[in-house]
């Protein structure tokens, strides 16, 4: 049910986005990635994004995933896959043909943010109840209704496996050093 609450949900909402992008900011600082923790997910900031979120705010998910069971499809998810390279659907194309739809394989650092983007949705909207098993246990349960590039999805599964196996400070540090690894992978 639509929280009316408009402002509160403002504020209420403003606040995730802003916790989301300050908890993957530090992470992919700590594992080099300086200049995507600064630039990740700005897009949440513009109207198209930010005013449906506020309208569907609900604070336990993602507005986008409520607005997507009111409607079917969210505009605002439209806009921000579109914009936001970590997100496996952004890599997502119809072959030159158009008869054939193709998943690309993530550049390794936007698969590693991908990473670090879970991990930080998964605290925020987990709140106390976030363990470090549950952005791998998350992936697991979505993965088979995603299109999602082979090679992709085996890199994230065994990332937040990593992690859950882990912990975030060793998992973070591993991270880092495949990040070093791939830093001018295309």
């Amino acid at each position: 049910m639509e929280n009316k609450n408009y402002l509160k949900n403002f504020f209420l909402h403003l606040h995730t986005v802003n916790t989301h992008r300050f908890l993957v900011m530090m992470m992919c600082f700590r594992c080099g990635m300086i200049r995507q923790g600064l630039l990740h997910d700005l897009s949440k900031y513009s109207p198209i994004e930010f005013i449906p979120s506020v309208r569907y705010f609900q604070g336990n998910r993602s507005p986008i995933s409520y607005e997507k069971d009111l409607f079917g499809y969210s505009p605002c998810w439209l806009h921000h896959k579109g914009r936001n390279k970590h997100h496996w659907e952004y890599w997502v194309d119809r072959t030159a043909s158009g008869i054939e739809i193709i998943s690309l394989k993530m550049p390794y650092r936007y698969m590693l943010e991908s990473v670090i983007d879970r991990i930080s949705a998964s605290k925020v909207y987990g709140k106390k109840n976030y363990t470090q098993s549950s952005p791998y246990d998350f992936f697991v349960k979505s993965k088979e209704y995603s299109v999602i590039n082979e090679t992709t999805r085996k890199q994230i599964e065994e990332n937040l496996y990593y992690l859950k196996q882990h912990g975030e400070k060793q998992a973070l540090r591993h991270y880092r050093q495949l990040y070093k690894e791939h830093k001018n992978d295309r």
